[in-house]
């Protein structure tokens, strides 16, 4: 059953003239005081959501990014300073990028904050998608297999250094320790310092195929999706769960897994439409480009695919595949409860800020979601 509502803020700014006929995404063009609202806005969502009974705030590690769209370099700095100013709300990463890390580097600041803020950080992974970022850091991206070599290798790295007091890891791309002498001894093992003082520590990943869903479920790591059709999600939710299966994890559908939607709240399902409606197409400006549409057609063919559609979606297309809720408080709750009878082991939803959605805007939003919809689901333990 559904516990937990948390939010997903990828580091917008307040963009002006958003929408499908708005400024191009990428003759768009900000000043350095414009870029850091960013930390002015997740400042502002987290003090309300603290006061407002959601979990968490979920946030994404882009760089680069002079567009104003995702404006945060490092998830644990903001996380834990956010965390500093709030009392009870956690602040997750969705994603830290790990191929643009050094894995012991990312599991040591982790493992500070997870310390400096009373176990208030939630860890995520991800490969990345943006070949600006990754390939700047001198990662690869483009070279898919080659990325996701690195990344899984990382990712044992890290889990090593979180879980045992001291470790050794020697691979492709990493030789931890390196064979050299120290103070008088030859290097064999190490360990992280600090390690985390909240164990065993949840980590989160994205669910993109059906290779890094198996990946993640064998590795005990919880998956997340959001904006996606709900042929989509289920086929995710089921690949994750028969995976978990073979790697000895007995789950119910649903377990381990965060559930994402785009949303307006309003009287009724056309209103919310085409308020939502510029903040939407701005979104999809941005990221379509990317492949971030995971929509299928009649005969369950991915967009994109060949013989399904290929074109930027349309608001009324997010609320066919039920990866957008528009609508009256009432519409929410049965929504919601509906993927309880579907997903009994899911627990947690997000939503997912519109990009181009004014902070004032998302905070009347979420203000509404937390006094009409939220204690729906209250007092489940």
């Amino acid at each position: 059953m559904i516990k937990r509502f948390s939010v997903l803020y990828v580091g917008q700014i307040d963009l002006e003239n958003v929408g499908a006929d708005g400024t191009d995404p990428d003759s768009r063009r900000y000043s350095n005081e414009q870029l850091t609202q960013t930390y002015d806005n997740a400042m502002g969502l987290a003090k309300q959501m603290d006061d407002s009974g959601f979990h968490c705030l979920w946030m994404a590690e882009h760089h680069f990014q002079r567009e104003g769209y995702e404006c945060i370099p490092n998830l644990t700095l903001l996380g834990t300073h956010l965390a500093a100013h709030t009392k009870n709300l956690k602040f997750g990463a969705a994603f830290n990028i790990v191929p643009m890390w050094h894995p012991l580097r990312l599991a040591e600041d982790f493992s500070l904050g997870d310390i400096l803020t009373g176990g208030r950080l939630i860890f995520g992974v991800g490969r990345g998608y943006q070949a600006r970022e990754v390939e700047t850091f001198g990662s690869p991206l483009i070279d898919q297999d080659a990325n996701r070599e690195l990344f899984e290798e990382q990712v044992e790295i890290i889990l090593k250094a979180f879980n045992e007091e001291s470790f050794s890891h020697h691979g492709k791309h990493y030789d931890i320790p390196p064979d050299i002498p120290y103070r008088g001894y030859q290097l064999k093992d190490i360990t992280l310092v600090p390690r985390p003082t909240h164990l065993p520590v949840d980590i989160w990943q994205p669910m993109t195929s059906g290779r890094s869903i198996e990946f993640i479920a064998k590795k005990g790591i919880k998956g997340m999706t959001a904006l996606c059709g709900e042929k989509v999600v289920e086929q995710f939710f089921t690949t994750y769960r028969d995976a978990a299966q073979e790697a000895g994890r007995s789950l119910t559908l649903g377990q381990d897994m965060s559930l994402g939607f785009g949303f307006y709240i309003a009287d009724t399902e056309k209103e919310a439409m085409e308020k939502l409606r510029p903040f939407h197409d701005e979104r999809y400006k941005w990221f379509a480009p990317f492949g971030l549409v995971r929509y299928t057609d009649e005969e369950g063919r991915m967009w994109g695919s060949p013989g399904a559609p290929a074109r930027t979606p349309q608001v009324e297309d997010g609320v066919q595949q039920k990866a957008w809720l528009c609508g009256p408080p009432e519409h929410f709750i049965e929504t919601f409860k509906e993927l309880e009878e579907k997903y009994p082991g899911l627990e947690d939803v997000f939503l997912q800020w519109p990009e181009g959605m004014p902070l004032s805007e998302l905070l009347s939003q979420l203000e509404i979601f937390s006094n009409e919809i939220i204690p729906a689901f209250n007092g489940r333990s």
